[in-house]
């Protein structure tokens, strides 16, 4: 995945302005005490890979050079499923990860993905920084594995077609879309009566170029670097599904950093997921305009019908079974009704 021309320029930018960009990047300085490596799947301008140096830069500055965190963007240290196996390993100490896919080993940690739970931006912090994002921790703890309070920001994803704008629930009947290959996406456009098809992302575009398929979903950073706009003509800002990356640490390794060190390697971590979270806001809205300038028409249809859908086809009372009572509460604690 790579940005447009624009925000590629701007993120390079940025990542220059605090020393350059590198694969991996790696402090200049005294040989330090513990040396960790901090891994994800995400291009090196990325805001995640951005804050991350910054972040890294500072940890190593506070810490009087002692801690020395190396950055590993784009997937270099393996897939995401080996490199959870690798955190779990210990082969490497820090690493990003979607709950989704963190929900083959933490089945809680999907929770933020259910359909239509979140309606904007202001709900899913109140939530993720709150008690159900507390009790997903909880959970990822239960597994073995460390994790920061608060949680990186992926996106919401968006519904694209080749034939029609998706106004209401109505519009997703019989209509083909590719999926990912998870159980949550299919359940919940089978929900809505469309065909979903759970194809390779690499053969997304040929798939929509080709009409095997009408249309996609996907944030609309992924939207515009794929270039799926060239064979698509309408962009839906349906927001039916919002995910992110939990900061994840191996529990040896972190119990290796004394008290005091992990304070500050927390304190940072943290204050870079906010600040990543503020410059994805921004870069979605610069991308909405590209993509708009690129000829993609774009709609905003309300919330309330698709979850009135979802609830009558039995979907959220399923997920609410897989999930169990005490995390389904406090999602309907953050969103409202759903079951």
């Amino acid at each position: 995945m790579s940005f447009s021309r624009r925000s590629l320029l701007k993120a390079s930018a940025a990542a220059a302005a605090i020393g350059g960009i590198g694969a991996p990047w790696v402090a200049r300085a005294a040989e330090a005490e513990f040396k960790y490596k901090y891994a994800n799947n995400l291009p090196d301008t990325h805001p995640l890979n951005v804050r991350a140096r910054e972040m890294s830069a500072a940890i190593k500055a506070e810490t009087d050079g002692k801690v020395q965190i190396d950055v590993f963007p784009n997937n270099q240290l393996g897939s995401d499923t080996d490199m959870l196996s690798q955190i779990r390993a210990g082969g490497v100490e820090f690493f990003t990860l979607s709950g989704l896919i963190l929900s083959t080993l933490v089945p809680a940690a999907s929770i933020n993905g259910i359909g239509f739970a979140f309606p904007d931006y202001e709900t899913v912090w109140k939530a993720m920084d709150g008690e159900l994002g507390g009790y997903v921790r909880g959970e990822i703890q239960k597994a073995g594995l460390m994790v920061m309070d608060k949680i990186w920001d992926n996106g919401f994803r968006q519904t694209t077609s080749s034939t029609k704008p998706i106004n209401g629930p109505d519009d997703f009947k019989g209509f083909k879309i590719r999926v990912p290959v998870s159980p949550l996406w299919t359940s919940m456009f089978k929900a809505f009566d469309a065909a979903p098809a759970s194809i390779n992302f690499s053969e997304v575009y040929s798939a929509l170029q080709t009409k095997v398929v009408e249309g996609q979903e996907n944030p609309l950073v992924l939207i515009s670097a794929a270039k799926l706009y060239e064979v698509q003509k309408y962009c839906s800002l349906t927001n039916h599904m919002w995910d992110g990356f939990w900061f994840l640490a191996n529990r040896r390794a972190w119990e290796k950093l004394p008290p005091d060190v992990r304070t500050i390697v927390a304190k940072h971590i943290n204050a870079a997921a906010v600040k990543e979270r503020e410059d994805t806001a921004k870069l979605n809205a610069t991308v909405k305009e590209e993509l708009t300038a690129k000829g993609l028409i774009f709609n905003q249809p309300p919330v309330m019908p698709f979850r009135d859908k979802l609830r009558s086809a039995g979907f959220y009372a399923e997920w609410k079974g897989k999930y169990g009572d005490q995390a389904w509460s406090l999602l309907e604690k953050s969103v409202g009704k759903l079951a």
